[in-house]
């Protein structure tokens, strides 16, 4: 009887196992000669992708010594266009590693896709032999111990029949620990797709950015040539020209800046050192830091409207340039409309609910618009050198929220109304305190 009622149980199990959903998951399918041929074909094609791709990786990182070789050599017009000939050919092979990865990514897609829909035709075919199993277990729990009995002309037909019944019984024990397994192993599956489908989109964005960078790098070679007439000493006139426009627009904003007036309360910012910004870039190398004036030296936390009042950190153009936390895009600009190379150029701020705003400044493009909501990581912009820049780099800086805010300034150096953010002298803090 205890035989009995353990099947009952048993079935009991497999039932509720069965209507919960399991079913949908069936144990180590048989996958058809085709679509294991077709996934093993998909293999071999993201396999080979992943080659190219690590060749283009090479190539990119010898065209980047190449940049980093060009930074450390004097400014001249050939240097500047010899510059922007490595930058071109090293966005191009951006691009081209790009479109391997967008590939690869598609086949892997695929990939999962017959796996997936080969589990899931078999699903089918196995419904039948559930519900067989099913009938056979309820008649045989209808059946008392008695009429198991009668029902076998020896007693050695009798102790077979239960055997049989014990076997199947572990059987079924085995079956329901696979379809655990893989109704794990299926989810997880589905779940590498859906993290794939979310690359197969963020990289056909990204090339589409990285086209944009291309067009704007030839075009700002071409406008170099066309200012120059190819003449270094028209070069020198124009890079001469454009510093001392930066030096009298620094002292404008200074001015300006000088008379805000915030209260803010230590109290209300997050503790230094808690490292609650990310670096926006994933490969870092500062070449300027904050302040780097005898007050910044003695306050490492306050810029006192002298000095560097961020950080800058070295990047190619076409750096994909990346929040440093959550938050929402305050305002978006542009300086080089209203007064060409004098400033931040292109430019990001983001506010985040930690009181702190950050800006990225200098950027080739950007991807992101005023009000969006963004995540720690999510890709803003890419780095370049627009605005006021003697190489590609982010600038990046750091505020109290309360105390900074985006003005229209009316430059008298530019003779233009240009739109950027301003802040109290104590609202600059250091960024490397929060990262």
């Amino acid at each position: 009887m205890q035989s009995i009622n353990y099947k009952k149980n048993l079935l009991q199990i497999f039932i509720f196992v069965l209507f919960s959903g399991y079913f949908l998951i069936i144990s180590f399918l048989n996958v058809s000669d085709v679509s294991a041929e077709t996934v093993e074909q998909l293999r071999k094609k993201i396999q080979e992708r992943n080659q190219q791709i690590e060749q283009i990786q090479k190539e990119i990182e010898k065209y980047q010594k190449q940049l980093d070789q060009t930074l450390e050599e004097k400014t001249t017009l050939k240097n500047e266009i010899s510059r922007l000939e490595i930058t071109q050919k090293k966005l191009i092979s951006d691009i081209n590693l790009t479109q391997k990865q967008i590939e690869s990514t598609g086949f892997n897609i695929e990939r999962l896709e017959i796996e997936i829909a080969d589990k899931q035709n078999s699903i089918t075919g196995k419904k039948g032999e559930l519900s067989e199993i099913i009938r056979s277990l309820n008649e045989a729990e209808s059946q008392s111990l008695v009429e198991i009995t009668l029902a076998n002309d020896t007693l050695s037909d009798f102790f077979t029949d239960i055997e049989r019944m014990e076997n199947f019984q572990k059987e079924l024990n085995i079956n329901l620990k696979e379809l655990k397994e893989l109704k794990s192993f299926l989810e997880e599956e589905k779940a590498e797709r859906e993290i794939e489908k979310q690359n197969f989109e963020d990289l056909k964005g990204k090339l589409v950015d990285q086209k944009i960078i291309v067009d704007s790098t030839k075009k700002q070679k071409n406008q170099i040539l066309t200012l120059t007439k190819n003449k270094e000493e028209n070069y020198k006139k124009i890079l001469a020209d454009r510093v001392t426009k930066q030096k009298a627009l620094e002292d404008e904003i200074r001015s300006i800046e000088e008379q805000i007036r915030v209260v803010i309360d230590p109290s209300s910012l997050p503790r230094a050192g808690s490292g609650v910004l990310k670096w926006p870039l994933d490969s870092i190398m500062i070449t300027q830091y904050f302040g780097n004036t005898p007050f910044a030296t003695q306050n490492p936390q306050v810029y006192n409207g002298q000095g560097h009042n961020g950080i800058d950190l070295r990047a190619s153009i076409g750096t994909p340039v990346k929040a440093a936390g959550d938050g929402t895009i305050t305002a978006i600009g542009d300086t080089d409309q209203s007064c060409y190379g004098v400033s931040f150029g292109k430019w990001i701020l983001i506010s985040h609910p930690n009181n702190l705003s950050t800006l990225y400044a200098h950027l080739s493009l950007i991807r992101v618009s005023i009000g969006q909501s963004v995540k720690a990581g999510n890709i803003i912009g890419y780095a370049g050198t627009t605005g006021y820049t003697t190489g590609p780099h982010l600038h990046f800086s750091v505020y109290a929220t309360p105390g900074v805010k985006i003005d229209q300034i009316r430059s008298k150096i530019c003779g233009t109304m240009m739109t950027l953010p301003v802040a109290s002298f104590n609202s600059y803090l250091n960024p490397l305190s929060y990262l």
